[in-house]
C-alpha cells in the first residue's frame, strides 16, 4: 500500500478516534521489541506550547552536532511532518515500512490512528542511532501512547482548559493527568508560574526533581528601549544572553527558556550544551502555523494554530503588542468541541472585523459555519460575515482588504492547514 492507502487503513483500525490507555499499545510495543528510541528521551507534555518547544529543543540539539528524532502531533499539510529524523521529514518508505512492522506485531488488537504512528515513529528512531528523541504528548499524558517510553527528562509546559470531555473540567484534574509523564528521580521541568498543585503532588510522591519558571530558573525580555533584540536566560550561576526567537509571540520566550532547562536538565557527561549552540538554536527554531506571517499586496496574514481561551490570550498580547496600521480582520474557524466563546472574549479587543467559517469536511468534530455562529450568538463575533470555508473566506476578505491590513485565520489545525493551502496556491 502507499502511504495515503495506510493512513486510510490506520483510521478504521479502531471504533473510536480516541481511546485512552497503554494497555494495547504496550503489548504490541512488546511484540515489536521496542527498546529505547535514543540515547537521551525529553517528552513533553502542556496545553499549549509543547510544538514549539519541541522545535527550541530540537534545534539546540542539532547546533550541538547531536543526531536527533522528534514525533509531534497533529500534522498540518502532511502526514510525514509527524516524524522528523536529523532535520528531515520521514520519507513515505521509510513511514509505509514502519507500518509494516507495527502491523504484523499488533495481530487482532485494535489500535487508534495515534496509536500506529506512535509506534511506528518510535520503531524508526530506534534504527536511526539518535542522540535524542522527542516526544510530544498527544492528548493529556498519563494514558497517552508516548508514555509507554520513560524520559529522562519530562517538560509540562502550561496547563489550562482544553479537551475535557477526556481530561477533566478544572486545573487540578488537567493537571493530574499531564503530570503522569513525570519519572521517579527525574526532572520535570515546569514552564507555568503556578502549576496546579496535583503537578507538584505528583512530582513530590514520586520523588521526581521540579524544575520551575520563576525558581528554579528565568527568563527576563529586552528593555522595551534596548539597541538590540536580546533577552537572557538565567538560573543560580549561570546566565546566557540570546538573541530573540524567529518564533513571534510573546509566549515563545518563555516555551524558549523551557526549553533551555529540560536540555541543562539531562545529564550528558562531558557531552554538554554549550551556551553558542543554544544561542544559534533559538535563533534559528521555526514551526509553521504559530504566528506564521505572509504578505499579499500590502495586507499581511497571519496564520496561526491556536485553539483555546488561553492561546487568545497569547494572540491578544501580539495583537496589542504588534498593531496593524489598518484594520485587523479575523477568520475564526474552530472545531466543536472548543470554547469558542472565550477564544473570542479574549481576543474582542484586538479584532475590528470577525468572519466565521465552516470545518464540515473534518468530521465528526468539524461543524458548518451556521452551527458554528450559534454557538457564537452572545458574543461579539455573532454580527460577523459567514463563509462556508476557510478558503472562500481568505478569498472574501483578501478582497475587501485594504494596504495595511491585517488578516488573522486562526482557530485549528485545519484551520491553520487551510490558510497554508490556499496561500500554497495564492
Amino acid at each position: 500500500m502507499t502511504l495515503a492507502e495506510w493512513l486510510a487503513y490506520i483510521e478504521r483500525q479502531h471504533p473510536k478516534s480516541i481511546d485512552m490507555g497503554l494497555d494495547r499499545v504496550r503489548g504490541v510495543a512488546a511484540a515489536l521489541g521496542l527498546g529505547r528510541p535514543a540515547r537521551r528521551v525529553v517528552t513533553v507534555g502542556g496545553t499549549n506550547g509543547k510544538g514549539s518547544t519541541v522545535a527550541f529543543i530540537e534545534a539546540i540539539a542539532r547546533e550541538a552536532g547531536w543526531r536527533v528524532g522528534a514525533y509531534i502531533s497533529p500534522h498540518l499539510l502532511t502526514y510525514n511532518e509527524r516524524v522528523r529524523i536529523d532535520g528531515a521529514d520521514a520519507g513515505d518508505a521509510a513511514l509505509v515500512e514502519a507500518f509494516e512492522a507495527v502491523e504484523r506485531a499488533r495481530g487482532d488488537v485494535p489500535m487508534t490512528y495515534f496509536e500506529y504512528g506512535t509506534l511506528a515513529a518510535l520503531w524508526l528512531f530506534e534504527r536511526a542511532d539518535l542522540d535524542l528523541a522527542i516526544l510530544e504528548v498527544g492528548l493529556g499524558g498519563r494514558l497517552d501512547a508516548t508514555n509507554i517510553v520513560d524520559p529522562d527528562v519530562a517538560v509540562i509546559t502550561t496547563v489550562d482548559l482544553d479537551h475535557q470531555d477526556w481530561l477533566g473540567n478544572d486545573l487540578e484534574t488537567i493537571g493530574f493527568e499531564k503530570a503522569g509523564i513525570a519519572r521517579a528521580w527525574k526532572p520535570l521541568v515546569l514552564g507555568d508560574d503556578d502549576p496546579p498543585s496535583s503537578v507538584l503532588g505528583r512530582a513530590y510522591a514520586i520523588g521526581a526533581s521540579a524544575v520551575r519558571i520563576g525558581c528554579d530558573f528565568f527568563f527576563d525580555p529586552a528593555p522595551e528601549d534596548a539597541a538590540d533584540g536580546h533577552w537572557r536566560w538565567r538560573e543560580v550561576g549561570h546566565a546566557i544572553d540570546l538573541p530573540m526567537p524567529r518564533l513571534a509571540a510573546p509566549a515563545q520566550l518563555r516555551n524558549a527558556a523551557v526549553a533551555i532547562a529540560a536540555l541543562r536538565a539531562l545529564d550528558v557527561e562531558g557531552d554538554a550544551i554549550g551556551d553558542g549552540a543554544i544561542a544559534r538554536g533559538i535563533a534559528t527554531a521555526h514551526v509553521p502555523g504559530r504566528l506564521q506571517r505572509f504578505e499579499r499586496d500590502g495586507v499581511e496574514v497571519v496564520v496561526d494554530v491556536g485553539h483555546n481561551p488561553q492561546a487568545a490570550r497569547e494572540l491578544a498580547a501580539w495583537l496589542q503588542a504588534t498593531p496593524a496600521a489598518g484594520t485587523t480582520r479575523a477568520i475564526y474557524a474552530v472545531l466543536g468541541d472548543k470554547d469558542a466563546a472565550g477564544v473570542v472574549a479574549a481576543l474582542a479587543g484586538g479584532v475590528d472585523d470577525w468572519h466565521l467559517a465552516g470545518l464540515a469536511g473534518h468530521p465528526p468534530r468539524g461543524t458548518d459555519v451556521d452551527a458554528f455562529a450559534a454557538r457564537l450568538a452572545d458574543t461579539v463575533a455573532a454580527a460577523g460575515t459567514r463563509h462556508v470555508d476557510v478558503a472562500s473566506a481568505l478569498d472574501a476578505v483578501l478582497a475587501q482588504a485594504g494596504h495595511g491590513d491585517r488578516i488573522l485565520v486562526f482557530g485549528s489545525f485545519h484551520t491553520a492547514a487551510a490558510a497554508l493551502e490556499w496561500l500554497g496556491r495564492a
